[in-house]
């Protein structure tokens, strides 16, 4: 493939696919919204990967649209009034969709500018690395909404920080600067702006451009295929968790608060 070569994948309303040298980039295009995820976005995202699953690609970069969110979050207001059988269905399909990610055959990478929190926070976790922006913000907030992580949080945040670590992240709902990131391995590389952090996830594909395709894809299955008994498990019981923690009055009080701009009142 050369420079410009044109791939084709369906057209999807809320993501735009590039292709340069090889490398694909996928960019949730939702910027009046913070890149929110809503079920659509999700939709589209798992058809887009399944896509890109069959492309001859030698790695692939997620990232938002905008200088202000890589991906903020879920998209809270739709979220608000669903059943717990609607909320499981929403947190599988997010799952399936980072599965996705961690599934394909080639590299990826989280190009994270700006706001990376929940589900934001999830989606790049599921990617085998994260470059970001010094502006970048990191978080797991979902326990001052009264929900919890429902797209794998809970699962990699432990694998990539530890146990302790991942617990205080979680149970907090604090958000992680940038810097504070790369000390704790989330994160591998630091950008001044969006443009260069662009510019260095390419050059880090440039680096592996002469080693073997087949090779790298089987080398990362075989790492993922080590532990992946115990995610898929750790991961249903998440999604139980999530979709139990739809419609208490802790739920209702937390998303109602963060709609309304104000301070939780929770028992």
């Amino acid at each position: 493939m050369e420079k410009g070569s044109i791939l084709m994948i369906s057209n999807f309303e809320t993501l735009r696919f590039e292709e340069t040298n090889g490398v694909g980039v996928i960019s949730i295009n939702r910027p009046q919204k913070l890149n929110a995820l809503n079920i659509q976005v999700l939709r589209e995202l798992k058809s887009c990967l399944a896509e890109i699953h069959l492309l001859p690609l030698r790695g692939l970069i997620l990232t938002g649209e905008g200088e202000k969110a890589f991906i903020a979050g879920a998209d809270i207001a739709e979220m608000k009034s669903m059943t717990t059988g609607e909320a499981n269905a929403f947190s599988e399909l997010g799952q399936q969709v980072t599965v996705l990610f961690e599934s394909l055959p080639f590299p990826t990478i989280a190009a994270v500018n700006g706001f990376a929190l929940g589900g934001g926070f999830e989606m790049a976790m599921s990617c085998d690395f994260i470059f970001a922006t010094t502006n970048a913000v990191f978080g797991l907030p979902e326990v001052k909404l009264g929900l919890i992580p429902g797209f794998g949080g809970s699962v990699r945040l432990l694998r990539i920080v530890g146990e302790r670590r991942a617990k205080e992240v979680i149970f907090s709902g604090r958000n992680i600067s940038s810097e504070e990131a790369l000390k704790l391995g989330i994160s591998l590389e630091l950008f001044p702006s969006k443009a260069e952090l662009m510019e260095g996830c390419q050059r880090w594909f440039s680096v592996t451009k002469n080693n073997s395709r087949y090779a790298i894809s089987r080398v990362k299955h075989a790492i993922r295929t080590s532990s992946e008994d115990e995610i898929k498990s750790s991961l249903i019981f998440e999604r139980e968790e999530f979709g139990n923690i739809f419609q208490t009055s802790e739920m209702i009080e937390g998303t109602s608060a963060f709609l309304e701009k104000r301070k939780a009142n929770f028992n």
